[in-house]
């Protein structure tokens, strides 16, 4: 890919995955699991039947993984992506990750598809709180008595509907569509590449491995660190 294609775009989105926020340092979701429930299929100890059938399995899971993502922090491939957006050269971040990294490094325009970690809300009333309410108090709502469970998507639920719909309005508006750290293997999120080339966007993929959705890029990176890549791209845009 060329870096003019970012510069003759006049509307950028890029669609990010496990890989980007590997680059942190972050465990993906399932070595997330390693050590207290190693011997438990990840998928079945953050579902919502696990929130309703094993509340201890699951709070001590994302006690683990809230904690966790609070000992890591943006790379520079998440501060690249931020100042692109207050240069005007990209308008939307979709993510699929929980960490709040996106933010972190000063992106403002950010679809959550999965949700957040650093918030978490009652199942019973909805009230939302703090991260630390879950991981240091007794993680029952203040108001209600209800369980608190962390503000992401669990096995089992939808995504949230606004920030699909905002991520999906994006995606259709943009002229370049960019994947970053993503197998593309994730339903429904995994749409929104062929949705953005349907629309009539260059699509780009830069992904440790092969995806199922190569085929229909401009231009495909393997193998490569997303930092690095953004690197160059963000030297030749000067």
């Amino acid at each position: 890919m060329e870096a003019n294609w970012i510069r003759e775009s006049s509307y950028t989105v890029v669609f990010t995955g496990a890989g980007m926020s590997t680059e942190s340092g972050l465990p993906d979701f399932r070595s997330a699991n390693k050590g207290l429930w190693e011997q438990r299929d990840p998928s079945k100890v953050a579902s919502i039947e696990a929130l309703e059938n094993d509340p201890q399995a699951f709070i001590g899971f994302y006690r683990k993984r809230i904690l966790g993502a609070s000992g890591y922090e943006p790379h520079r491939g998440h501060r690249i992506l931020a100042g692109w957006e207050q240069q005007g050269f990209l308008q939307s971040v979709i993510t699929q990750n929980v960490d709040g990294f996106h933010q972190d490094a000063g992106s403002r325009h950010v679809s959550e598809l999965h949700g957040t970690l650093r918030t978490v809300h009652c199942q019973s009333c909805g009230r939302s709180y703090p991260a630390s309410e879950f991981t240091e108090g007794s993680g029952r709502c203040a108001a209600c008595g209800g369980m608190l469970r962390p503000s992401v998507v669990l096995f089992g639920e939808m995504l949230p509907e606004a920030p699909f719909e905002q991520a999906l309005t994006d995606t259709e508006r943009a002229e370049l569509f960019i994947v970053l750290g993503s197998s593309l293997t994730v339903s429904p999120a995994n749409q929104f590449p062929l949705v953005a080339k349907d629309s009539g966007a260059r699509l780009v993929i830069v992904n440790r491995e092969p995806t199922p959705l190569d085929r229909y890029a401009d231009a495909v990176i393997h193998g490569r660190n997303i930092g690095d890549v953004l690197s160059e791209w963000d030297e030749q845009l000067k």
